[in-house]
């Protein structure tokens, strides 16, 4: 077997690789990342549910009721009645008919795409649409292309002539490194004229956006006839882990009959799913959560602003700084990290070549005191620039 470590090596050269840290205790703002105190500013945990002490006692309980482990695939014996009650909760939520539980995000998309597309179908995607539409469009074998992001007069020329077979557009509703929204009004009316679905991943937007946290689609107004598919992840806002899929009663059943990734995989388990019944009733709410994070929100970008950061234009908690080579990048984080605190350094591929960025991410969870820390920190790398 030909060997793996000069790749490896060259990705060490090139300022590309990736290591795992350790961290100990409860997701907060404040962690224990190998073995030191540091003040966290790269998690999606937008509304500080993850530690939760409802949200702890709902896993418990469902723990002591249900067990570890859900045993099976949903469509064998693993579908339990936690299971079946979030998935009727996370219906009403969104407005929709049917809800469907996914294991994660990645396996929600990879299962509607290829399981409502097939050869002779169309796909088309935003260029900075998450990794798993991407995977999901190869897997479909359907007619695959990816339109420059935000694009809507190029994905309508893209989308004539109507032709034969099934059509799906798909996009982010925030995109997760940019942290800007999409622009869904223009998406859904050229897919209703031209007879296209339009499928939203709000992984990001659920939980933080909309008067009661519905998500993009509450800050746009759009319903179900606007946007048939909508996915949403559990493991953000919401503070647990998974995802689901939210539509008509046709969309579910289809996805219950032809997504491999729900067929064929052991159902979440079921104290997960009585976590998170407790963490959406929270979503619902406590409306002061979206409230502080958006005045934390401001907060940071004035900041910014004053430090003359090159901020993206992102009103989420998605607050990215471009700083342009994956060598400085890492540079400015670890600098902050000497300061005590951490922001993740994103690098190609998971964004373009000399768009590499720190990626702030703030939480309903975090004080004042804290992101002014941040900008404190910020200003200092500003000052004394590291390369």
């Amino acid at each position: 077997m030909r060997s793996l470590f000069p790749e490896l090596e060259h990705r060490r050269q090139v300022h590309l690789y990736r290591r795992r840290r350790v961290s100990e205790g409860m997701q907060g703002p404040e962690l224990r990342i190998d073995g030191r105190s540091m003040l966290g500013f790269c998690s999606n945990d937008y509304l500080g549910l993850a530690g939760h002490p409802r949200v702890i006692e709902a896993m418990q309980e469902g723990a002591a009721r249900y067990g570890v482990g859900s045993g099976a695939a949903h469509l064998v014996n693993g579908h339990s009645a936690a299971h079946h009650q979030l998935e009727e909760e996370l219906a009403e939520f969104t407005g929709r008919p049917r809800a469907l539980l996914f294991s994660t995000g990645y396996m929600a998309n990879l299962g509607v795409v290829s399981g409502l597309l097939g050869t002779g179908d169309r796909f088309y995607g935003d260029r900075l649409d998450h990794a798993s539409l991407i995977d999901g469009g190869l897997l479909s074998r359907a007619r695959f292309r990816r339109y420059p992001h935000g694009d809507i007069q190029l994905l309508g020329e893209w989308l004539n002539p109507r032709g034969d077979g099934r059509v799906l557009v798909a996009t982010d509703g925030v995109f997760s490194m940019d942290g800007d929204l999409a622009p869904l009004h223009g998406l859904a009316k050229l897919c209703a004229e031209k007879e296209a679905w339009l499928m939203v991943d709000d992984a990001h937007g659920l939980g933080v956006l909309g008067r009661e946290g519905r998500g993009s689609l509450e800050q746009f107004g759009l319903g179900v006839d606007e946007v048939p598919v909508l996915v949403g992840t559990l493991g953000k806002a919401f503070g647990t882990f998974g995802a689901f899929v939210a539509g008509s009663e046709a969309l579910i059943e289809t996805l219950i009959q032809q997504a491999r990734s729900y067929i064929f995989t052991t159902a979440l388990p079921p104290a997960v799913a009585q976590a998170t019944r407790a963490s959406l009733s929270l979503v619902r709410d406590e409306e002061w959560r979206r409230e502080k994070l958006r005045m934390l929100i401001v907060l940071f970008r004035e900041g910014a602003s004053q430090l003359g950061l090159p901020l993206m234009a992102s009103e989420t908690p998605i607050q990215p700084i471009v700083v342009g080579t994956a060598q400085k990048a890492m540079a400015w984080s670890r600098g902050l990290e000497a300061e005590g605190i951490m922001v993740s350094a994103i690098r190609p591929p998971t964004v373009p070549e000399n768009s590499s960025r720190l990626r702030v991410t703030l939480s309903a969870a975090h004080t004042e005191q804290q992101v002014l820390r941040l900008l404190d920190a910020l200003g200092k790398l500003k000052v004394e620039d590291p390369l």
